[in-house]
This record gives structure tokens, sequence and C-alpha cells, in this order.
């Protein structure tokens, strides 16, 4: 390598380090953001069909086709999941663990709708791509997890 091209690399550094130092202070805002977004969003769905539980039996019964378990069955598991993980993941409570059962019931949510519209298909693939993140990288140190396993003994979670 050129001998100006190693100054130069060798002048950016500071910058270079910098910029990691901003991007590593950002992690645990993006987490809790990415968190609450997609938790909100299956929450207010769970709300939405605890809301009108006779529609949400007719939806399971005739739009959603879930695969090996019966309509009222499907129809309270999703629902469960879509009230129940949400909290945890927006916590931070187990986050992984509760970034991984959404993910199913996403996953199960686009297996089950007979046709999906293209932008509603985008929207759950964000989402996936949203709760990959937590499952790979923990839900932060701004999450309860974050705080309480430390405290439990010598397991590390995140």
């Amino acid at each position: 390598m050129p001998n100006s091209l190693v100054q130069l690399f060798k002048k950016s550094l500071p910058v270079f380090a910098a910029i990691q130092r901003v991007l590593t202070h950002l992690q645990a805002p993006a987490l809790l953001a990415a968190r609450i977004y997609v938790g909100m969003a299956f929450f207010r769905s769970g709300l939405t069909k605890i809301a009108d539980w006779d529609t949400t039996l007719a939806l399971f019964a005739d739009e959603y086709h879930v695969p090996f378990l019966p309509t009222e069955v499907a129809a309270v598991a999703g629902t469960f999941g879509e009230l129940f993980f949400p909290v945890l993941l927006i916590l931070g409570l187990l986050g992984r663990f509760s970034a991984l059962s959404l993910s199913v019931v996403n996953v199960v949510a686009v297996l089950s709708l007979s046709e999906i519209a293209p932008a509603a298909l985008q929207q759950h693939q964000f989402w996936g791509a949203l709760l990959v993140g937590v499952i790979l990288w923990g839900p932060g140190k701004w999450s309860v997890d974050a705080w309480w396993w430390p405290r439990v003994g010598n397991h590390k979670l995140l």
C-alpha cells in the first residue's frame, strides 16, 4: 500500500473509533425501540381478537388455516401469544425466548392466511427481521434481563 494511503488510514482511525463508540451507545435504545414497535403491533392485534371473540372464531374457522389445530384451540393459542409474549418482549424479560415465541406466532400468521397482501407480507417480514435481531443480540442493556440475570446467578443471557 502506498505511504499516503497508510497515513490516511492512520489519521482516519480516531474518526472510526468515535463512530464505533456512538453506534455502541445506540444499541440499547435501538433494541428497546424494536421491542416496543414489534410488541405493540402484536399486542394490538391480540386486543382486537379479544374485543370480538365471535369474529375471531369466525376468522380462524374461515380465513386463518392453522395446521394441526382445531379452530378454537388455534384462536386461543394465537390470541394468547399475541397478548402474553409482547409484554415479555417490551419489558425485555426472557427477551430472546419472547422474541423467538413471537417469531413462531409471526410465521404461523403468515402461513395460516390463505392469501396475504404484499404489503402485509412485507410488514410481517420486517417484524421478523427485528425479532431476529433480538434473538441474536438479546434484548439489550435497557431490559429486565440486563438487570435481573446478573442478580440471580452466574447466567449470562445477554
